[in-house]
């Protein structure tokens, strides 16, 4: 085989690995997975030891409902990833956002800081409200 088909098969082989990639599911091998709200809504009525729910949407959004024993994180303040740092990575998480814009940018974030197991919410809190769950 020539060179020239030899860049051109790895050019395609670069190009089809990457949209392998950016598909639809956003699991990983370290346990973090896109999360439909039924299995999370289970997850959370019969947590595993040290369940941690996630909120990083911004305070004001937090203020106006978010699930039952969520902590929040917002996303957009300076030190966001600082802050996700300091977290156990040992135990489990529920993250969401509002729909799952920014969950879907902080899942691979939490990947590369080490975290073992975290399930995100899939299309965040209005998924929540959309199947009538309880908020405070």
């Amino acid at each position: 085989m020539s060179r020239h088909r030899i860049r051109i098969v790895a050019v395609i082989l670069a190009g089809a690995a990457l949209l392998a990639s950016c598909g639809g599911s956003t699991s990983t091998e370290a346990g973090l997975q896109l999360t439909p709200v039924d299995e999370v809504s289970e997850i959370i009525s019969n947590p595993p030891d040290g369940l941690v729910i996630l909120d990083i949407r911004t305070p004001e959004e937090f203020a106006a409902g978010h699930i039952e024993g969520a902590i929040n994180i917002d996303y957009y303040a300076g030190d966001f990833e600082q802050r996700l740092g300091v977290l156990d990575l040992d135990v489990p998480y529920v993250m969401y956002c509002n729909s799952g814009n920014r969950s879907s940018n902080t899942l691979p974030l939490m990947d590369s800081i080490g975290f073992s197991e975290v399930y995100e919410l899939d299309g965040g809190i209005q998924a929540w409200f959309g199947a009538g769950l309880p908020t405070e």
